[in-house]
This record gives C-alpha cells, structure tokens and sequence, in this order.
C-alpha cells in the first residue's frame, strides 16, 4: 500500500523556506506566522524521518535531503499551480455576465434562460440586474440596455430589438376598463415612477386622445405589471414583458401594441469575437428578440 503523500500546507510552507531559505521570509510571502513556518517544517521532517534544514545562528540551510525535496516539490507544486491556473482561465473564457433591466430580466430574460443552458451547457452565463449606465469590463462583460441614456461610443452596440407598448389588463377585467376599442374615461390607470411618462408614450403613439382616471403609482415597473394582474387597473405593459402573461391568460392587450419610438441593444466593451461565448449569447438574445 502506497504511504500518503504529506500535508500540503507543510509542502508549501517548506518550498517557500527552501526558496527564500529563511523561516522568516517564508512567513512574510505566505501571510503567516515565523512559529507556523518552523511548526509546518518540523512535522514534514519528523513525518520524513530526515532533517532538511541545519540551523545555524538563527539561520536555516538546507540539507542534502532538504534540497533534494525541494527540487521535487517545486516541480510537482509548480505543475499543479500552472493546471490550476489553466482551469481557473478556461472558466474564466466561458464565462459571461450580462446586466439587464430588472422587469425585463425577470419578466422575459429568465424564462428563458433555461433552454440556453440546455443548448450551450459549457457556458457560465450569469445575470445581473441593472439599468442605464454600466461600465463593462468590471464584473460585467455584456449589457442589455434601452436607448433612454447617452451610450458610450467606446462601446459596440447590436441591435435587439424596437420598444413596443400598449395597455394591459387582467383578462376577465376588459369589460370594466375597455368600450368599443378604446378605454373608457374612468378607467384606473396605474404608472410606474422608474417611467413616469409610459401613459403620455403610448398616448402620442397611437394619436389617441388621453384620459386621466383615477390610478396608482408604483415605485418599479413590475409592480405596476403585477397590480394589472390583480386586476387593480390599467398598466401600460412593454409587450416582451408581458407576452408570457399574455400566453397565459393573466393579461390582456385589447388595443395591442404600438412602438414607442426607443429600442433595446446589447452593449459590450468590444467587437465580439466569432465562435465566442459572448457570440452565443448575442445570437440567443437575437434569436428571442
């Protein structure tokens, strides 16, 4: 049976002290302690049997056996800190972050994540929420952002798709909001503060005249979206926000939808590469789009 290899805390503690041949030295590089370098090199020589340092005068040298340890343990360390590096780069290559508006993200970017997973498994797709400015190449490699801010010119842009809005409702509430393909004059209008100005888009739009009935303001989009559901009003819904509950039957859109003059696009802090991950993800994103 084969003896186990020793610890490789004490390993490394000693490469370090054979290297520097200093205990203290040792310490400093490693963030530890000169007690714990002495401690980690005196277990591997009562483990070995041998002495692999002679001190001297507070000095440490090593030994014949000492040196001859060392040229075996800096190779084999060596060799697994040069494998633990490729592996930790390879990751690192098929890893991507991309930032997205929080209801878009958890209203139409995350259903559908899984059938990107299942198509591209090797890819370490992470999502992040965020809107308007981002600076790319700090945490975070891609960015889907609505055109509603000065976008660096330093950044590639591709094109997403074109915002397209219109009023949503809860579906077994069309009668009480709706009348003859219009809204009727009291019906509860809800808004959002993060897009306060969503009712007077979609007004101008569609040339249709405004109505002010009694509603509510939300601080987020999605509350707005979900109190449509509840069926406490009228929201105005962003269509690929909206499509699953429209699919589903929680929402209605009986004056559909109407582009709002912005669009959405992909933001990266350079050209993206063919055949790259973040290729991938732009060709999904487009494909959904």
């Amino acid at each position: 049976m084969r003896q186990p290899v020793t610890s490789l805390p004490s390993l490394n503690c000693f490469r370090a002290a054979a290297r520097l041949e200093s205990f203290s030295l040792a310490a400093g590089e490693l963030n530890l302690t000169h007690g714990a370098i002495s401690r980690a090199v005196r277990l591997l020589e009562e483990d070995l049997g041998t002495a692999l340092f002679e001190r001297r005068n507070r000095r440490v040298f090593l030994t014949e056996d000492g040196r001859s340890l060392a040229r075996a343990v800096d190779d084999g360390l060596g060799r697994i800190e040069q494998e633990v590096m490729r592996l930790q780069e390879r990751r690192k290559a098929l890893s991507v972050t991309l930032s997205c508006e929080p209801t878009l993200l958890m209203r139409w970017l995350i259903p559908r994540v899984p059938a990107f997973k299942a198509s591209h498994p090797d890819i370490d797709l992470q999502l992040i929420a965020g809107g308007g400015p981002v600076e790319l190449g700090r945490g975070t490699d891609l960015a889907i952002r609505r055109n509603d801010f000065d976008i660096p010119s330093r950044y590639q842009t591709y094109h997403l798709f074109d915002e397209e809005v219109g009023p949503v409702c809860r579906s077994d509430r069309v009668d009480t909001f709706f009348h003859e393909g219009a809204l009727k004059a009291d019906a509860p209008l809800l808004h959002t503060r993060t897009r306060p100005d969503a009712w007077n888009d979609w007004f101008g739009a569609t040339s249709r005249e405004a109505v002010a009935g009694e509603g509510q303001f939300f601080e987020h989009f999605y509350f707005s979206l979900q109190a449509a559901v509840a069926g406490l009003g009228v929201a105005i819904g962003l269509r690929r926000q909206v499509t699953d509950d429209l699919n589903a039957g929680l929402l209605a859109a009986p004056l559909g939808f109407a582009e709002d003059g912005s669009h959405y696009s992909l933001l990266a802090a350079e050209e993206i590469s063919d055949e790259s991950p973040k290729q991938k993800v732009l060709h999904w994103l487009t494909g959904l789009a």
